[in-house]
């Protein structure tokens, strides 16, 4: 069990749950609440005043897995392998902390690769958000705060769930919750639980007739060709291994990012010489670019604007990397129209984060 730093004993208190999950519901809410005890750390993820994700520090992985198991029954993308290899990616960052929500990346990563869909998470995001719920209702001292920027600010948002109706479900005793899964009444109404979000920004989609914690696909509308009963059988897809292009003449940073990225599903070209890279890139067409900004001959500002003349890049993620910080170093960033910018020293975590915050 991870050991809870001193500093958060002095401030334990009595806590009520119900009117801290109260506090967060407004609209204008945006952000986290971190809950601190003696067993562990509640993270409650809030996007105008609707829960985006939830997860416990001493089980992040394992109800992960367990919903993942239950899924895998009805999804025929969703190979029989995926706990070791989740495993083998993203559980490792855990043991270093070098990663701050590992299983959110995960349920990134599985949509990224179309073993699931976006509907499909946002369903198991949805239970996992329950079982953290339940645990989080039964606590009774202990020390928060809420944060108004997250890890999650920037990633995708695949649901937006009522916190108030995931509470009465978790106060729901577990006879009455079966009988409303089963009660052709609760089928005929349409749900005001969450709204299934698409990937592009702002787009947002209200599922027809969704029947709360159970996992029958056509509840959610997930697949038009899906017949009550049935395994949900989706067509056969290449799982895409993305080209991280890196230009950096620094072997030791290249070296690292290399080690941060699993190779089953990116494959990592590095060059150390800007002059040279340029021509490779036009070659190679990568899917991002990692653009370190201080290089002899030819900076990484300038390189950035060559690119953005190609008509090949002109959308490409080009993602800035410098040991500045300066509001000056950022603004000539966009000027170039770099997509986004990653400040050395950079843990696997942060490089995590801006790659799928680009690819997914």
């Amino acid at each position: 069990m991870k050991t809870l730093p001193i500093s958060r004993y002095r401030f334990f208190q009595k806590l009520q749950p119900l009117s801290l999950l109260k506090k967060i519901t407004g609209k204008s809410v945006t952000g986290c609440l971190q809950v601190f005890s003696t067993s562990g750390s509640w993270s409650i993820y809030m996007d105008e005043g609707k829960l985006i994700y939830a997860c416990y520090s001493e089980k992040m992985f394992e109800p992960l897995y367990r919903n993942l198991q239950r899924l895998s029954q009805q999804i025929s993308t969703l190979p029989r392998g995926i706990k070791e290899q989740l495993r083998a990616i993203f559980e490792t960052g855990i043991e270093n902390q070098a990663i701050p929500n590992p299983d959110y990346l995960a349920i990134c990563w599985l949509v990224n690769q179309k073993y699931i869909s976006p509907s499909q998470a946002a369903i198991l995001i949805e239970q996992l958000a329950l079982e953290v719920l339940e645990s989080f209702l039964n606590l009774e001292e202990g020390s928060y705060e809420f944060i108004p920027e997250s890890f999650l600010d920037d990633m995708p948002k695949f649901c937006h769930l009522n916190l108030r109706l995931l509470v009465e479900r978790c106060q729901t005793p577990r006879s009455e919750t079966a009988y409303r899964q089963t009660s052709p009444t609760s089928q005929s109404h349409p749900s005001q639980l969450f709204q299934i979000n698409q990937l592009q920004p702002q787009t947002k989609i209200t599922p027809k007739s969704p029947r709360t914690n159970a996992y029958k696909p056509s509840a959610y509308s997930i697949n038009t060709n899906e017949h009550r009963g049935q395994r949900i059988i989706q067509p056969t897809v290449d799982k895409k291994v993305y080209t991280i292009f890196c230009i950096d003449d620094s072997l030791t940073v290249l070296n690292a990012i290399k080690s941060y990225l699993d190779e089953q599903t990116f494959s990592v070209v590095g060059v150390t010489d800007s002059l040279k890279a340029l021509m490779q890139i036009v070659r190679t067409k990568p899917d991002i670019i990692l653009l370190d900004i201080s290089m002899p001959n030819l900076d990484g500002y300038e390189l950035c604007t060559l690119l953005r003349k190609h008509s090949h890049f002109k959308n490409t993620p080009v993602i800035m990397v410098s040991g500045k910080v300066g509001f000056l170093d950022r603004a000539k960033a966009k000027m170039v129209r770099a997509s986004g910018y990653l400040t050395k020293p950079f843990t696997q975590g942060d490089l995590l984060k801006v790659i799928f915050q680009h690819i997914v």
